[in-house]
């Protein structure tokens, strides 16, 4: 166990900003299933891998487990994929190019079709109150949402940049680039800094987040748990 918010950056998220929407058994907790697939645990100990297993089973749907190194055996429980995640802090954002969109705040009321355009791009789990975890913003285009990029894991000091997504027919248009930075710079505005998650193998991806202004920090590795 490490002591930089970042290492453990489930635990220091929904243990402290972000604790309202974990459900918690001893040692361990995962997040409401309506809101994301995160869980975690207070440290290794056979008591606190018990509790973890125990939260798989009780509640719907896949657990993922971020870490810098590997998860011990989870009593009751399959890992069902494993996966390196490149850890990306922002050092120096690039400046924002000039648009001729309009970038408009996402709330309750577009929870239906953020989940929808997430569900056709796969930026990353999401659910009904996925959005709930910070702020999210979007471009629509006669009414329909196109792209968005929004706030998730909120450690004491840092915001990740995630659900970044743009719609397959309204792509090469800068909208989730813009819509990054965005985000990115508000999170700065707040004296925070911004980060994010990348699969390892996904080069395009990090070529974009690096061409912003994310610079690697670490691996961590990405353990999804199901019900045994």
């Amino acid at each position: 166990m490490t002591d930089h918010p970042l290492d453990r950056v489930i635990w220091n998220a929904f243990t402290t900003r972000q604790a309202h929407v974990a459900l918690v058994d001893g040692g361990a907790f995962r997040v409401h299933p309506d809101v994301g697939i995160f869980a975690a645990t207070a440290d290794h100990a056979p008591e606190s891998l018990a509790a973890l297993g125990r939260l798989v089973q009780a509640h719907p749907g896949e657990v993922g487990v971020v870490e810098r190194f590997d998860l011990p055996p989870v009593p009751g429980t399959q890992v069902t994929k494993r996966a390196v995640l490149n850890q990306m802090v922002a050092q120096t954002l690039a400046r924002p190019k000039p648009v001729d969109f309009e970038i408009q705040p996402l709330g309750d009321a577009d929870s239906p079709q953020m989940v929808a355009l997430a569900a056709l791009t796969a930026p990353g789990p999401f659910f009904s109150r996925t959005h709930e975890l910070g702020d999210f913003v979007g471009v629509k285009v006669d009414g329909q949402l196109v792209a968005m990029a929004g706030e998730r894991l909120q450690p004491e000091g840092f915001t990740e940049v995630s659900g970044v997504c743009a719609h397959p027919d309204h792509r090469g248009k800068g909208y989730a680039a813009t819509l990054m930075l965005h985000v990115a710079g508000r999170i700065v505005d707040r004296g925070e800094t911004p980060f994010l998650h990348s699969f390892a193998d996904n080069a395009g991806a990090i070529a974009l987040y690096e061409a912003l202004g994310f610079r690697f920090r670490c691996e961590q590795i990405l353990t999804m748990l199901a019900p045994q």
